[in-house]
């Protein structure tokens, strides 16, 4: 969806200031915030493209008023929310108020196999693949309302196809529970000129993996 979180090639927000030796957690409640994602997940109510929908899915103010794992606590409320798993009551008190639902649980010896399983998403389809590296592409002019992982700034630019990675589920359809739909993958290069006109670095590039359906081809 077009919301506060598709930042791609926006003015206004300032300089970009890498953190010099940034720790991977900046308090123990990021660290519980991480715990918490992968224990939610484990009941299976939602998946990975659900997740990331449910982080972006929030007005501009709300977004961009909180930090990082500060939007993750926010998506896990949502599901959470959302499927009955805890009442609105539950969340603003920190109080179990309902039965307790009768779940899977993510043990402490699980976590380690869980997090290097991930979550794969290459898939096979017999439809052979429309683009190969080295063919120019455009990027389409869409709008959509919900999920979409293809950024802003580049939608109606022309790119070339440099690298297939296979077919992989379509997460615009998979965050919605409209099935995995897999599609053929690709990274497509925009050259700067390109994406920025007069005001792009001539000498620079940005790589975006797109989804074949994303894409059109160009003479």
């Amino acid at each position: 969806m077009d919301g506060a979180h598709d930042m791609g090639g926006h003015q206004g927000f300032g300089k970009v200031e890498p953190e010099v030796d940034e720790p991977i957690f900046h308090g123990e409640w990021e660290r519980r915030m991480m715990a918490i994602t992968l224990a939610t997940a484990k009941p299976g109510q939602w998946n990975i493209d659900m997740s990331r929908y449910a982080r972006e899915n929030r007005s501009p103010r709300d977004y961009l008023n909180r930090t990082y794992y500060e939007v993750w606590l926010g998506g896990v409320e949502k599901l959470l929310e959302e499927r009955g798993l805890v009442s609105r009551e539950e969340l603003d008190s920190g109080q179990v108020l309902l039965p307790h639902k009768n779940v899977p649980v993510l043990k402490p010896d699980e976590v380690d196999a869980m997090l290097r399983r991930g979550g794969p998403t290459e898939r096979k389809i017999d439809a052979p693949a429309r683009f190969a590296v080295g063919d120019r592409v455009r990027a389409k002019v869409m709008a959509p309302t919900t999920h979409t992982r293809l950024p802003r700034y580049v939608r109606g630019h022309v790119g070339t196809i440099e690298l297939l990675h296979g077919a992989h589920v379509f997460p615009d359809s998979n965050a919605m529970g409209q099935g995995e739909a897999p599609q053929w993958l690709y990274t497509v290069r925009f050259d700067g000129f390109e994406l920025w006109g007069a005001d792009g670095d001539p000498d620079a590039s940005v790589s975006v993996d797109a989804w074949d359906s994303y894409l059109e081809p160009v003479s």
